[in-house]
């Protein structure tokens, strides 16, 4: 009997002390969150790439076509669909291939990189000593498959704590807006969470709270 409750002792505490080892091995790495290739991208390259040949079809067609109005017309039109549809081709394929993370945590705190083709340095931090809470909330949004979508805000204030703590639905929409003063601090801290990421909203919750044991207030359902 003793010694059946001294080895459970032993085990129990060897167990804490490799969770307290994996916490603090899961702390001091950086954890990155992407978008995942999907058929959406794609299709949106393949368009960007169709438009750009058809404006180079207008130019073409314009130069052809000699001095006249219609000629003038086509050329005009042709080059601003080069560089319109030029500018939407080089993004959407510089995206896919820079993979750049849309969400990164690591032991100084959170950190929105910036999107390409924006040096990485433009990218924001929000130490975990400024975070007061992290907020999982959900809202209706058009052009989802289930017309709503979740949201990760990581609250920079009490107040905002307390706000997605204890706000009707309305004040909770407010922390997923840009133009809303009182909420305005949240907005760069507000993250949708789309399907294409590659990683779901409770694994993000759970290496951010790896690394810092802040309180997670989930207004998803509530």
């Amino acid at each position: 009997m003793d010694t059946d409750a001294g080895e459970t002792g032993t085990e129990t505490a060897t167990d804490a002390e490799g969770e307290a080892g994996n916490e603090a091995a899961e702390a001091g790495s950086s954890f990155a969150v992407r978008v995942r290739w999907t058929w959406r991208g794609v299709w949106q390259l393949t368009a960007h790439l169709i438009l750009f040949a058809a404006s180079a079809g207008f130019v073409a067609g314009g130069v052809m076509g000699g001095a006249g109005i219609g000629g003038v017309m086509f050329t005009v039109l042709g080059f601003a669909g080069l560089v319109l549809f030029g500018i939407g081709l080089v993004m959407s394929a510089g995206g896919m291939v820079a993979r750049r993370p849309v969400l990164e945590l690591d032991a100084d705190g959170v950190r929105r990189p910036a999107r390409w083709p924006l040096p990485r340095k433009a990218g924001r931090t929000l130490p975990w000593a400024e975070v007061a809470a992290i907020a999982a909330l959900r809202r209706g949004v058009g052009g989802t498959r289930k017309g709503e979508m979740d949201y990760l805000v990581f609250l920079p204030t009490k107040e905002l704590a307390e706000l997605a703590r204890t706000s009707e639905r309305p004040g909770l929409v407010a922390l997923t807006m840009r133009d809303v003063p009182a909420t305005a601090a949240a907005v760069p801290w507000c993250f949708a969470v789309e399907q294409g990421w590659d990683a779901a909203l409770p694994r993000i919750v759970k290496e951010a709270r790896a690394r810092r044991r802040v309180p997670v207030i989930d207004r998803r359902t509530k």
